[in-house]
């Protein structure tokens, strides 16, 4: 993902609800969101290199992974950050002892944010910067910067989720409005993240509108208190164009 706003134990009803931008080139052959037989997730997958962004798993197991935007990167010959969620959503350790077990090797990875929420708690784990926390109740944001770094697009997402939760309705209608937001950061309030002005630009509004790069998927994920999930994906082509919507749900 590129930008993601979730709630974690917020809400009478909802222990977990992400809201989030995948943003991609449009030539990385991707399958859609899916049950993984060979893994017991439902998840969209990465074909060129494994792997998926956010998915949910066993029990409402959630977890979503982004880049870290540091200039231009370099070409990576390590692991895909993509096997991270992956490692959480078929594997059998908690959110806590997952992050554990996948600090050591964290280095190895390109630059990454990972989340991962079950029943016990809500965690995350970097590695640009290095770190592991967990996370305290509320609403979170990520873009490409820091975990809760005040980029507008980040801000406004999240602002749109708070609201939601506020209101207190189960119609998304209101979070799909907010992942389809085209509109541009005023240059004062973007970020240097070393890519030169004009880029900035282009990457600050929450829905990305390219021929070659841009949005690809705005997924919405709910989970209940009893470990209910529903997770609901909606692809776009270049320039935007609709390519259909799926929508699953995984009982405990």
């Amino acid at each position: 993902m590129c930008v993601v706003a979730f709630a974690w134990s917020a809400h009478p009803r909802w222990r977990f609800v992400l809201a989030g931008n995948r943003d991609e080139f449009h030539g990385r052959p991707t399958a859609p969101l899916a049950r993984w037989p060979d893994a017991g997730l439902l998840a969209g997958r990465d074909l060129q290199s494994g792997g998926t962004w956010v998915g949910i798993g066993p029990a409402g197991k959630v977890a979503v992974v982004t880049n870290v935007r540091d200039g231009l990167p370099p070409p990576h010959a390590g692991p895909s950050r993509g096997a991270l969620p992956v490692r959480f959503l078929a594997g059998d350790l908690d959110a806590e002892a997952c992050t554990a077990a996948l600090e050591p090797t964290a280095a190895a990875y390109a630059p990454f944010h990972l989340v991962l929420a079950d029943a016990g708690g809500c965690w995350h784990l970097g590695n640009h910067p290095p770190g592991r926390e967990r996370l305290a109740s509320g609403v979170h944001g990520i873009s490409n910067g820091r975990l809760d770094a005040p980029w507008p697009k980040t801000r406004r997402l999240a602002s749109a989720l708070d609201d939601w939760l506020e209101a207190g309705t189960d119609d998304p209608e209101a979070l799909w409005v907010a992942l389809a937001d085209e509109r541009p950061a005023d240059d004062d309030a973007l970020p240097d993240t070393g890519v030169g002005l004009a880029l900035e630009r282009t990457l600050s509004p929450v829905f990305i509108r390219g021929p070659r790069y841009g949005t690809r998927a705005s997924t919405l994920i709910a989970v209940d208190h009893a470990g209910r999930a529903v997770i609901h994906e909606r692809r776009f082509g270049p320039g935007g164009t609709p390519e259909g919507e799926t929508r699953l749900a995984l009982d405990p």
